[in-house]
């Protein structure tokens, strides 16, 4: 997020707000009738981080419009560290605000949800049950760091992008659920991180460039060294480009989805070159997005971008979808970004 106010950015202490945060419900089996609403079947459900109510959220994807209060049933599964235990040592009170990312991982058999928060939360949540893998804090209480993103890796252990602090750290989170040895390197506006599982490499997205980092060391002592450097795509001259999500392409092997302010690219690994040849690149590549990804059983594209009117300015109670065209509204939402729930 940008552009924070200074009576946003220090000393709100939000609470855990709204109802129906649920203590972990698992998602029902997907149906097998064709959904209503013009809802392609087979549609995922659809994982928000939602700042208004300080809540993760998998909400229910056949229905366009999710009000959780007039109907809870809507809601598949919720985190928050203040409503589940195990988190008090990070300080959630203070740690847990803003939450800006929220991805589904696989790893040795079982489901994780990773998050992040602007004011320096950071974790690994085992779902359905809630419980913690690993969590951090960052400077906890301010957006000194800012914790944008997070990745688990092959070896269980957690990178993080931290984007006002300017670095990627890697925390050996193999070690325990409070394992707090980590390494770090330098990256101005860190936001995004994806493993690349074939080319063994950790994936960062800046506000200038698209780095990789080789991993070494030990899951106790790990290293992180850059590898590669790609300048972004300069959307108006004189100004940076300001990188902003990285998540990759799922119906496309070897490609990154990559959002800056101005625009939406592809990055193709092998061609080493950012592109927009993808279907409804025409729609899909607007500025500001804050997240974006794909079905690859459906074709869906799924995005965020703010809107006007809200008490934030990077907030929005819409998610866009794409190919085909449609939208879901979070009545009273304040929506950073939306991913497909597909544990990968």
């Amino acid at each position: 997020m940008s552009g924070m106010s200074s009576l946003s950015r220090r000393g709100v202490l939000l609470g855990a707000l709204g109802a129906g945060i649920g203590a972990g419900l698992p998602l029902a089996a997907a149906s097998s009738a064709a959904a209503s609403g013009g809802v392609p079947r087979g549609t995922p459900p659809v994982l928000l981080t939602e700042q208004a109510t300080q809540q993760i959220l998998v909400l229910d994807p056949r229905r366009r419009v999710w009000d959780t209060e007039a109907d809870p049933s809507v809601v598949r599964w919720a985190f928050s560290p203040m409503r589940h235990g195990g988190w008090e040592d990070l300080r959630p009170e203070y740690s847990w605000v803003y939450p800006s990312e929220s991805k589904v991982r696989r790893l040795k058999g079982r489901t994780y949800v990773l998050t992040t928060a602007s004011f320096g939360f950071v974790a690994v949540v085992d779902y359905p049950s809630g419980r913690r893998y690993w969590g951090t804090a960052i400077g906890p209480g301010d957006d000194l760091f800012n914790p944008h993103s997070a990745e688990i890796l092959p070896d269980g252990n957690v990178a993080v992008a931290c984007s006002t602090g300017a670095l990627v750290r890697l925390y050996a989170a193999s070690q325990g659920p409070h394992a707090s040895r980590y390494a770090e390197a330098e990256l101005k506006g860190a936001h995004g991180l994806h493993w690349d599982g074939r080319r063994e490499v950790l994936w960062a997205i800046g506000d200038d460039e698209l780095v990789t980092y080789a991993v070494g060391g030990t899951r106790a002592r790990p290293t992180l060294t850059r590898r590669s450097s790609v300048g972004l795509p300069v959307g108006t001259p004189g100004k940076t480009p300001g990188g902003h999500d990285l998540f990759p392409v799922a119906g496309r092997r070897g490609r990154l989805w990559v959002t800056t302010n101005a625009s939406v690219f592809q990055y193709d690994i092998g061609g080493e070159a950012f592109v927009q040849d993808f279907a409804g690149a025409g729609e899909i590549s607007r500025k500001s997005v804050k997240g974006v990804g794909d079905d690859p059983r459906t074709g869906q594209v799924i995005s965020t971008v703010p809107e006007g009117g809200l008490e934030e300015t990077w907030w929005t109670t819409k998610v866009s979808v794409h190919q085909p065209r449609g939208e879901y509204e979070l009545v009273g939402g304040g929506i950073y970004k939306a991913r497909w729930f597909l544990p990968r």
